[in-house]
């Protein structure tokens, strides 16, 4: 069997969220000289709107996604926000919290700050571990917030309403406006949170991202699971010492939290041979370090594939839509 080396896998990950960090900037920047254009009155774009940007507009895709259950349809304004939402959803179900270790931008940032913290401080900090259960709460919370309101109370007619208005037409447009015309309470929060992730890892991802709340209850049902060998474990307990999420790999047999990510961090820090793989129960032998990342990714490119090929990705506004919605943004953000 292939032997990947803590490093390579290491490496690999990091090469993979970078490549997507960059992707997603490149999308932002394109989305961003399209709507320049549109502003500027210009007949025709130099770049077209690239579908991706609505990866940023998760609430919106969560209601598309009672939309669809009720209706049976794909809303088509913004079809890919829906298209993506599904595709992170079935990753999480079959190959654990991998979006949010894999690909996630918010989740790459993460890493580089309470790096860069480590650097600055030597170290990162721990949460008191009551304290800790406690926080992680919040974002279950703001989950059931979402879930509530928008899958639960909100009746058919009116999420197909909300998804006719101009309000939810324009949302990609105004997200944009969220970072390119920051308020001053935006930047204040921002600067919280950084300040907090250099002390204490993973502030965001750990205790307030419900997208992560979502993914985690997910992953519960997946089949690939960090498995640890009771018999040839040395119990030198490297794999919890390094697991970001602060999970206690070398106590179990079978690692079943919502907090795991499938990182694979653990099974690179372990100092020997397949003590710990992650793999389905029904695998006896143990699999290669790659495959799971490549089940993980593959499962979201060939979703995007299927969305696209489908027609469910480019949506119906056009460019003489978008310019005339633009004017209507002051009156749409409120």
């Amino acid at each position: 069997m292939l032997r990947i080396s803590a490093g390579n896998i290491t490496r690999v990950r990091l090469l993979v969220q970078w490549l997507f960090l960059f992707w997603i900037i490149g999308i932002g920047i394109r989305f961003g000289l399209f709507i320049a254009a549109v502003e500027q009155g210009n007949p025709q774009p130099f770049f077209g709107r690239p579908a991706g940007v609505e990866g940023f507009l998760p609430i919106g895709a969560l209601t598309s996604l009672k939309h669809w259950l009720a209706s049976g349809q794909i809303h088509p304004v913004h079809p890919a926000a829906l298209v993506i939402f599904l595709a992170v959803l079935l990753m999480s179900l079959l190959a654990k919290k991998s979006f949010c270790s894999w690909i996630c931008p918010v989740g790459t940032l993460s890493e580089v700050v309470y790096k860069l913290g480590v650097r600055l401080l030597g170290r990162n900090f721990k949460v008191w571990r009551p304290l800790d259960l406690l926080l992680q709460g919040i974002k279950y919370l703001v989950l059931f917030f979402f879930v509530k309101i928008i899958l639960l109370d909100m009746p058919a007619f009116a999420v197909a309403a909300f998804l006719d208005t101009p309000y939810w037409a324009a949302s990609d447009a105004k997200m944009l406006h969220f970072f390119t015309q920051i308020s001053a309470t935006t930047v204040t929060v921002l600067t919280v949170l950084t300040l907090l992730s250099l002390v204490y890892r993973n502030v965001w991802c750990r205790y307030l991202c419900p997208y992560g709340a979502l993914l985690g209850v997910l992953s519960l049902l997946s089949p690939f699971k960090i498995r640890r060998n009771p018999h040839t474990c040395t119990d030198c307990r490297q794999c919890s010492q390094a697991c970001p999420a602060g999970i206690s790999v070398h106590s179990t047999t079978k690692v079943v939290s919502p907090e795991c990510t499938g990182c694979l961090t653990c099974v690179a820090a372990c100092p020997h041979q397949e003590v710990l793989v992650m793999q389905p129960s029904f695998w006896k032998r143990p699999l290669p370090v790659w495959l799971f990342p490549a089940v993980a990714l593959s499962l979201f490119m060939v979703s995007i594939g299927v969305g696209m090929a489908s027609g469910h990705w480019q949506t119906v506004l056009t460019y003489d839509d978008y310019r005339q919605l633009l004017p209507m943004l002051p009156y749409l953000s409120h």
